[in-house]
């Protein structure tokens, strides 16, 4: 995470940082209730956790779309090289950690199957995925990687086009288009009482095809802000209008999802399987625009931990259930029950302080080595929106 030749930078947009924090904490109650007490332990946090995980595409589309953006706006050279060589440094050493950590211990850590190893080794594991297999919730660091080394191609070949802006924001619609035809397919082929959850585990939720529009909100943010900076500002001025109108809007499609996904006697809806996800990620999307907002509530209110949770986000969400399972254990033979305010304690703090290790001892300094081997070249402007935190918060880059 260290910036060469300037010094980290301490500023942060807070808004961004709380959406993180709170997907992972999304993310912690979800897992919570699949790997520990198999119950609704926190609720309806419990029950719609799942969405932690479509909100981290959204900012991660914004955050590295911005990345490509920002040069291809400015008139400047795009490095695929640098680009690929700082993304690999992100996200590899810690991924590699975990995964060691899986194939080591298998009889403590996996699941039900397991994928070949080269597969987990080129992102790929979640093609066919099924619930209950080895290292599943690595699914998503799999879509989210095919991803980024799609959108960069995508967007240096359109920039040599002629309107290539156009060009951009169709591209942009058809494949949202795209992500609704694959689930749409889905269903009539699937539909109804002949999709069970391992065909809609395979086919749509850990699907590739079936979930990557929803990182594409995120790059149409990064798009409204770097080639129409007119109309980025004029929305962005409702601040709290736009905070409102997100969680309104994510309150409402959670409750469809929970009481309409699947429908007893009938199974899967297909209106929600289709247009479900893309509308979720749209409530994400306006969320995010209000955390870039400078007069909105996400982004003005500090929220305490929320800074430190947002940055060991990527860390923790790797460990956290491999360290559950590993806890459940010296818990039993301790008698402490995993419902129990002590239990949760326990686990959740034990998770968290396993990121927070994966984070200081493998991702820093490898941090410090993309720093040292992929340094970015800033303009004046680079400079100012680092210091405003724009470019620190969420994701790192």
């Amino acid at each position: 995470m260290i910036h060469a030749p300037a010094p980290e930078p301490t500023h942060r947009l807070n808004g961004l940082d709380t959406l993180r924090a709170t997907a992972i904490l999304l993310v912690l109650m979800y897992h919570y209730a699949v790997v520990v007490s198999h119950q609704p332990t926190f609720g309806f946090l419990t029950t719609i956790g799942w969405t932690g995980v479509d909100l981290f595409f959204v900012l991660s589309g914004y955050l590295i779309g911005n990345q490509i953006m920002s040069s291809l706006a400015r008139g400047r050279a795009f490095s695929l090289k640098t680009f690929f060589g700082r993304r690999l440094l992100r996200t590899l050493p810690n991924y590699y950690v975990i995964l060691v950590a899986y194939l080591l211990f298998p009889a403590a850590l996996g699941g039900t199957d397991t994928a070949s190893v080269w597969r987990f080794l080129i992102f790929t594991q979640n093609i066919g995925l099924h619930y209950g297999e080895t290292f599943t919730h690595s699914w998503s660091l799999c879509i989210e990687e095919q991803f980024y080394v799609v959108l960069p191609l995508a967007a240096v070949l359109i920039s040599a086009l002629p309107k290539s802006v156009r060009w951009g924001w169709l591209a942009l619609a058809t494949a949202i288009i795209a992500g609704m035809a694959v689930r749409g397919e889905a269903w009539l082929e699937h539909g109804r009482n002949l999709m069970d959850s391992s065909d809609f585990a395979a086919r749509v939720y850990y699907s590739s095809f079936a979930r990557f529009d929803e990182l594409l909100p995120g790059v149409a943010i990064a798009m409204l802000k770097n080639f129409h900076g007119g109309l980025n500002a004029k929305i962005t001025r409702r601040g709290n209008l736009l905070l409102a109108c997100g969680v309104l809007m994510f309150a409402a499609i959670a409750y469809v999802f929970t009481n309409y996904q699947e429908i007893d006697g009938y199974g899967y809806s297909f209106s929600v399987m289709t247009f479900g996800f893309p509308m979720l990620a749209g409530s994400f999307a306006i969320l995010t625009l209000s955390a870039l907002s400078a007069n909105s509530l996400l982004n003005r209110v500090r929220i305490p931990g929320a800074e430190k949770l947002a940055l060991w986000s990527y860390a923790v969400y790797l460990a956290h259930k491999p360290l559950f399972k590993v806890l459940m254990a010296p818990l039993a033979s301790w008698d402490i029950d995993v419902n129990a305010p002590l239990g949760i304690t326990l686990i959740m703090a034990f998770s968290l302080f396993g990121g927070w290790l994966l984070y200081r001892l493998v991702e820093t300094p490898f941090m410090a080595l993309r720093a040292k081997w992929f340094p970015t070249v800033r303009s004046e402007l680079d400079a100012h929106n680092e210091r405003s935190g724009e470019m620190r918060a969420g994701t790192p880059e």
